[in-house]
C-alpha cells in the first residue's frame, strides 16, 4: 500500500476557538501548540490576529515559540490582514474569500469577478513580502465548479503555494467530496487542502476521504471542537492516516493526553462514546466480547488501544460473563471457586440492572460478601 501524501493543519486554536463561549489564553494557546508539536502535526494555524491586539500578541507568542510545525494565520483577502500576519511573523498566511453566489451576494455586494480580482492581488502581496500562502475559496462545496476552478487557477498564477477548499456548512458527504477532489487536483500543480465541517456528521469522515482521493493538506481541530457541530476531529484523522493510509510519522501516543488539556481549556466534555479518546474508547461489557479479546484482542479491537497511549478495560455489568468477571477478579487479587464466581456474576447483574456502574469498590464487596456467605454455611 502506498501510504497517502498528506500533511495535517491543526485549526484548534483558530477554527476550535470560534466554538461558542470558548476562548483561550495565550499560555493555553501555547501549551496547545506544544502538545500538536508533540505529535508531529506540521501546520499549527494559531489565530486571527486582526481581530484584536491580544489575538495578535497570542499569535506572535506561538510563531516564536521554536516549534518545529510551520505557523499559519488566517487573513481576510484584506492589506492590513496581512500586514498583520507579517508583523506576527508567522510561516504562512491563509488568506480567504467566499466564493459562493449566496456568500458574495450577501457578504461583498460585488460582482464576484470583482471580489477575486481584490484577493488575487493579496495573494500576490503576501507572497511578495514572504509569507507562506494557502489561498482559501470559504463556502467553495456550494460554489459555482467554473468559478472554483477560476478561483484556484488564478491564485496558482499570483503566487499561491496551497489551494484551499472549505465545506463550510458541512454540506458534503464522503462520495461527493470524492468526486470533487479527483477533479480539483486535475486543475493546478498546487497541493489542495480540505476544511470540513460536521454539519451531517461527515466532517471526519469526508477529510479522510479526500486524503485517500488525493487532498495533501487535512484540516482538523482537537475533540473535533469547532462552530456549531465541529470540525473533523484530529485524533480520529491520525488513526485513520496511521491505520488506513500508511502515515506513520506521527507520534500518537500523547493524543489522549492532547484531548483531555483542550477538553478542560475549553470547558467541553468529550461523550464517552467519542471514537479514539472517549472513555469507553477501548471498554467492554459484553461478555461473548470479551471472552474473544482474551484470546486476541483483534477481534472486537480495530484501533490498538496502546497506539494512542490508552488500555482496554473490560466492564462489569448485565452483559458480563463469566470469563469477564475471573479476569476482573484475578486482577484484584483474589482466587475464587466456580461457584463463588457464579454468585458474585448473579449479583453484578442485579446491580447493574439499577443503573449502577461496578466500580472495583462495588466489585471488591461484593467478592467479600459471597466469601462471607460461604464461611457462615461452611461446617
Amino acid at each position: 500500500m502506498n501510504a497517502w501524501h498528506v500533511e495535517i493543519c491543526d485549526v484548534t486554536l483558530r477554527d476550535g476557538e470560534q466554538t461558542p463561549g470558548v476562548s483561550f489564553t495565550r499560555e493555553e494557546k501555547m501549551n496547545i501548540a506544544q502538545l500538536l508539536d508533540t505529535v508531529g502535526v506540521e501546520v499549527i494555524e494559531a489565530g486571527f490576529p486582526i481581530t484584536s491586539p491580544y489575538e495578535k500578541q497570542c499569535v506572535t507568542a506561538i510563531a516564536r515559540q521554536g516549534l518545529n510545525a510551520r505557523i499559519c494565520c488566517l487573513a481576510r483577502a484584506r492589506k492590513e490582514d496581512i500586514d498583520a500576519a507579517i508583523d506576527c511573523d508567522v510561516d504562512m498566511a491563509s488568506v480567504f474569500i467566499a466564493t459562493s453566489d449566496l456568500h458574495i451576494r450577501t457578504k461583498y455586494h460585488k460582482p464576484r469577478e470583482q471580489v477575486l480580482a481584490g484577493a488575487l492581488d493579496m495573494v500576490e502581496y503576501a507572497h511578495d513580502h514572504g509569507l507562506q500562502v494557502r489561498f482559501a475559496a470559504e463556502d467553495a462545496s456550494r460554489t459555482d465548479p467554473a468559478f472554483l476552478k477560476q478561483v484556484f487557477q488564478g491564485g496558482a498564477e499570483r503566487g499561491a503555494d496551497l489551494l484551499s477548499f472549505a465545506d463550510t456548512v458541512g454540506y458534503l458527504t464522503p462520495l461527493l467530496i470524492q468526486s470533487m477532489v479527483s477533479e480539483m487536483i486535475t486543475w493546478t500543480d498546487k497541493p489542495l487542502c480540505i476544511h470540513c465541517h460536521d454539519d451531517l456528521g461527515c466532517a471526519s469522515a469526508n477529510t479522510i476521504t479526500a486524503a485517500e482521493a488525493g487532498a495533501f493538506q487535512l484540516h482538523t481541530t482537537v475533540n473535533g471542537i469547532g462552530e456549531r457541530a465541529g470540525n473533523a476531529a484530529l485524533e480520529e484523522v491520525l488513526v485513520a492516516c496511521r491505520l488506513k493510509g500508511g502515515v506513520e510519522r506521527y507520534d500518537l501516543t500523547p493524543v489522549k493526553r492532547l484531548s483531555q488539556v483542550v477538553e478542560a481549556y475549553s470547558r467541553i466534555p468529550v461523550a464517552k462514546t467519542k471514537a479514539i479518546v472517549g472513555d469507553n474508547a477501548f471498554a467492554h461489557e459484553s461478555g461473548i466480547h470479551i471472552a474473544a479479546i482474551l484470546e486476541d484482542p483483534l477481534t472486537y479491537e480495530f484501533v490498538p488501544p496502546e497506539l494512542v497511549g490508552r488500555e482496554r478495560r473490560f466492564i462489569l455489568g448485565k452483559h458480563s460473563g463469566r470469563h469477564s468477571l475471573e479476569h476482573e477478579v484475578t486482577r484484584l487479587g483474589y482466587n475464587l471457586t466456580e461457584k463463588q464466581i457464579c454468585s458474585v456474576l448473579d449479583r453484578v447483574k442485579v446491580y447493574s440492572e439499577h443503573k449502577c456502574t461496578i466500580t472495583d469498590e462495588i466489585l471488591l464487596e461484593l467478592i467479600k460478601n459471597v466469601q462471607r456467605d460461604v464461611e457462615k454455611v461452611s461446617p
